[in-house]
């Protein structure tokens, strides 16, 4: 069987082939400008990943990186029904959801002396102790428990099976590459395989994988062996809550008919070909915007800088999609429930 299309190829070839869903080039070159903006002002850069988010590790030794690798094992559907039926963890005085939600409920665990992230650990966790770690605040489970308990099995054996029990020596492996270590990834953790068949074409995403490499690279702050020389040639992490940023910021149009079912809440499957098409388009309208954005550096006469790239405009508009919920509410996301985001 023929390779999958990396991710940026099956950005490309998805948009070229899209029937729902558009890239708008009117709309790229608008989001770059406000990019180009709060470049100049300091507002995205690497260092914000640990600036901006308190729960994330705040120092880049063996334990951080168990830490990134097992919230992204598990970083996937935390989306809830509406705003009332919500997975909530309270943790030192804030309430948090979604994504976050998981990120407290982690350290709050390792704070009560559990050694989540010890792959020895999480490799024999029962269904009872994982409940526990991932209790919640609300009237509301934490969804797709079961599949998260299967795979915590799954990727803990083959940590301790190939890697000594600790991602460090998978990082290590990839020798300062961040696409090599995203192979490393998908070709040996299973639950890591975000691929779909689009128009007979085997295309992927890898959406955790891809997040993992960003993470790492926050983690690590782009030292050591977070020092990724190709770090721009990781995507956008396609998930569902860039889509609807793209959308509101006019870098990506939906059909009237696929609109039509967002609004009715309508439950995709992962890999229809919609839900191939939002994040295929998604991929390839944020290698667009960071295209154009090295144009507005050059007429500036400047040369953009390697730490700006489609991992850091990721994680401006997926906080942007978080922090201005009402405001761009008038497109919905699409709603999946799968193991890959």
């Amino acid at each position: 069987m023929a390779a999958p299309l990396s991710p940026r190829d099956a950005g490309k070839f998805i948009t070229e082939n899209s029937k729902d869903v558009f890239v708008d080039l009117n709309g790229v070159r608008s989001l770059a400008e406000k990019l180009l903006e709060k470049i100049g002002r300091k507002e995205i850069t690497l260092k914000g990943w640990k600036s901006l988010h308190e729960l994330n590790p705040q120092d880049s030794g063996e334990d951080a990186v168990n830490w990134v690798f097992f919230a992204d094992t598990l970083n996937f559907s935390f989306w809830s029904e509406n705003e009332e039926k919500k997975f909530l963890v309270k943790y030192k005085g804030k309430e948090y959801s979604g994504y976050w939600s998981l990120c407290a409920a982690m350290n709050r665990a390792l704070d009560e002396g559990i050694p989540l992230t010890s792959a020895s650990y999480y490799s024999n966790i029962t269904m009872e102790q994982l409940k526990h770690v991932f209790r919640s605040d609300s009237d509301f489970p934490i969804p797709m428990i079961e599949e998260r308990l299967e795979i915590l099995h799954q990727t803990g054996k083959i940590l301790l099976d190939k890697f000594g029990g600790s991602f460090v020596n998978c990082v290590k492996m990839s020798e300062r590459s961040a696409v090599k270590l995203m192979h490393l990834v998908v070709e040996n953790f299973p639950s890591y395989r975000d691929e779909g068949v689009f128009q007979g074409q085997t295309v992927a995403f890898y959406k955790r994988a891809q997040i993992l490499v960003g993470d790492l690279w926050g983690v690590l702050e782009g030292q050591n062996d977070g020092c990724f020389h190709d770090i721009e040639k990781i995507t956008m992490f396609a998930d569902y809550r860039i889509p609807q940023a793209l959308v509101h910021f006019g870098a990506m149009r939906y059909s009237e008919e696929l609109l039509k079912k967002l609004k009715e809440g309508w439950l995709f499957k992962n890999r229809d070909r919609e839900e191939m098409e939002i994040r295929g388009c998604s991929i390839w309208a944020v290698e667009l915007v960071c295209d154009h954005l090295r144009q507005l550096f050059e007429k500036k006469g400047e040369k953009m800088s390697n730490e700006i790239n489609p991992v850091l405009i990721d994680h401006f508009l997926w906080d942007y999609a978080r922090d201005y919920r009402e405001a761009i509410k008038e497109v919905p996301f699409h709603r999946v429930r799968c193991i890959y985001y």
